[in-house]
């Protein structure tokens, strides 16, 4: 399929019955296989048909992103995320007998163990007694993301959605960053009761869930849903504790050397990012400005950049632009028919626009790579510990071209966006830990859960403080993270992966051709190996360890305290 473009893909109905009986027919051809090619047959006849279930569901998916109003397509999901648990029995039980082959071994030599460690891992994540709850989770997210897509913030006269009265938090003016900051609040503040319902619901069903399987709540299927092994709650616990003794300090200097900068005496919720005096750095031109130089910055990084991003514009698959009933998030999923990646934003006109080309443009190429890179579609995707380290070592590795997007104001650029990299650390790991704190305590009421967001944000965000914003004061702020929603314990992967995309940064200077090629390695090398494998192939350290985060942020913390005059 080489002449393609995403509007012109034809959207099917998934089957699932007849995915069904692919599944169950490869399970009796493997139970009964006298060879080893019997097995390969029957997982190839599978991978072929799943492909195709997962390239409709995408397509469905995001279509359904790009207007949350389209009502042909707000059915399509709604059937999909319905329908698809109750077919997904079938496939655990093709995935057992792969694992309970004679020929399991052969599997391995071949694809490597990791295939039967995810299958495992299904195995062990998965109960028929989820599929009830699996499916109002669904409904309940859905509802979260339309409630959130059609957002209709009245500002100054004009109506703008979630990204769209973002930008007018680094206007100049600190009363229109004042007002756009309460416009803000207001909507969640607004919608509370309804926040609270969901968010209630799936605590509730999240740890029905967690029980079904035999834990005392749904924090350790959280952990196998989000693909974790190599690492425990424990080995969390240690690196936030690292966070707060030697991020969280460096955080406070930088705000307050923010406050002298822009003339105020305490920095503010709604001052946080207006980083310069004399305004941020915005964009040198309009949407399409900012794709042409993307090409133009991914053609002069390497011969695989320069081959992807042309791909991408090519098919179109890339929507940048913020319209109206788009969903507010920013994603990369996967086309496997088509062997594309896909990527989903809502430019603002402000920096957010150049991590957009960056970030989500990180992990598409990633996910390209590893397609022409890996035998099977397990391996295409990527545990979310190790895939936020193509999109957050991308962000750094696109510093050298800011002049290109930004022009006189790309210092600017560079230093505003590495001082969010670092000060964004602390509220990753609140985040985190208020999931924790959720899931293990449910009998806490919706005001309870509030207050521990309340309490989160004193222990890593001290120099967060609010105006006259009773809802914010008292813990809002924690509604208007999707992640908390939609993935739980997700987060934390933004944290962990800000430490690999550091020790890229601070190779990158030394060794710019070493660091790319380990790069390149680690997005080729897929899904294929354990997350500390990974971090081994592209020779990055282990997070937990004690110093991993000092020694990762040095680099950083030696450009912005040499920025602020307090080398």
């Amino acid at each position: 399929m080489e002449n393609f473009t995403f509007d012109t893909m034809e959207y099917v109905r998934p089957d699932y019955a007849h995915m069904k009986n692919v599944w169950e027919e490869a399970t009796k051809d493997i139970q009964n296989a006298k060879e080893y090619a019997d097995v390969k047959a029957a997982m190839k006849r599978v991978e072929e048909e799943n492909s195709h279930l997962i390239t409709m569901n995408s397509i469905c998916s995001i279509r359904n992103t790009l207007n949350t109003t389209d009502e042909f397509y707000e059915k399509e999901l709604e059937y999909n995320q319905t329908t698809y648990p109750t077919v997904m029995e079938t496939e655990i039980e093709y995935e057992r007998a792969v694992l309970e082959s004679a020929f399991a071994q052969d599997v391995e030599k071949e694809y490597g163990k990791e295939i039967l460690l995810n299958y495992q891992q299904d195995l062990d994540s998965f109960n028929p007694a989820l599929v009830p709850f699996m499916q109002k989770e669904a409904e309940l997210t859905t509802r979260y993301q339309k409630l959130m897509a059609t957002a209709q913030i009245p500002f100054r006269g004009e109506t703008y959605n979630l990204y769209g009265i973002q930008k007018f938090f680094e206007n100049p003016d600190r009363s229109v960053r004042r007002e756009a900051f309460a416009a803000y609040s207001d909507f969640y503040h607004g919608n509370e009761e309804e926040l609270e319902d969901i968010f209630a619901q799936l605590v509730a069903l999240r740890n029905e869930m967690g029980k079904a399987l035999g834990d005392e709540n749904f924090i350790p299927l959280g952990y196998k849903q989000q693909g974790r092994r190599d690492y425990g709650q424990k080995e969390v616990e240690a690196f936030r504790k690292q966070v707060l003794e030697e991020i969280v300090p460096l955080c406070e200097k930088l705000y307050r050397a923010q406050a002298k900068r822009i003339g105020v005496d305490e920095i503010k919720a709604f001052d946080e990012k207006f980083v310069f005096p004399d305004g941020n750095a915005e964009p040198a031109g309009d949407d399409d400005y900012m794709i042409g130089q993307a090409r133009r910055m991914y053609h002069d990084l390497s011969p695989e950049t320069a081959q992807f991003i042309d791909f991408m514009i090519d098919h179109k698959l890339m929507d940048l632009k913020n319209k109206p009933n788009k969903a507010s998030t920013g994603y990369m999923t996967f086309l496997p028919d088509y062997m594309a990646p896909y990527v989903f934003s809502c430019f603002n006109h402000t920096i957010f626009d150049m991590q957009v080309l960056s970030h989500e443009l990180g992990h598409a190429f990633a996910g390209y790579q590893a397609m022409r890179h890996q035998p099977i579609a397990a391996y295409y995707g990527v545990s979310t510990d190790i895939a936020e380290i193509h999109s957050m070592s991308m962000e750094q590795f696109a510093y050298p071209y800011a002049e290109q997007f930004f022009g006189k104001d790309a210092d600017k650029y560079r230093f505003a966006h590495l001082q969010e990299a670092i000060t964004f650390v602390p509220f990753g790991v609140a985040v985190d830990e208020f999931q924790h704190i959720m899931y293990a305590n449910p009998e806490l009421t919706p005001k309870e859960r509030t207050y521990e967001w309340h309490k989160l944000e004193e222990k890593y965000m001290p120099w967060r403080k609010y105006e006259d914003d009773e809802f914010m004061e008292r813990g809002g702020y924690w509604y208007h993270k999707l992640h908390i929603f939609l993935y739980p314990f997700y987060y934390i992967n933004y944290t962990l992966t800000t430490i690999g995309a550091m020790e890229f940064k601070k190779r990158y200077e030394e060794n710019r051709e070493e660091t790319w090629k380990d790069y390149l390695n680690l997005c080729n090398a897929g899904g294929s190996l354990s997350y500390l494998e990974l971090l081994k192939v592209a020779h990055l350290s282990v997070p937990f360890e004690e110093g991993s985060v000092k020694n990762a942020i040095s680099y950083a913390k030696e450009i912005l305290l040499k920025a602020i005059g307090e080398a």
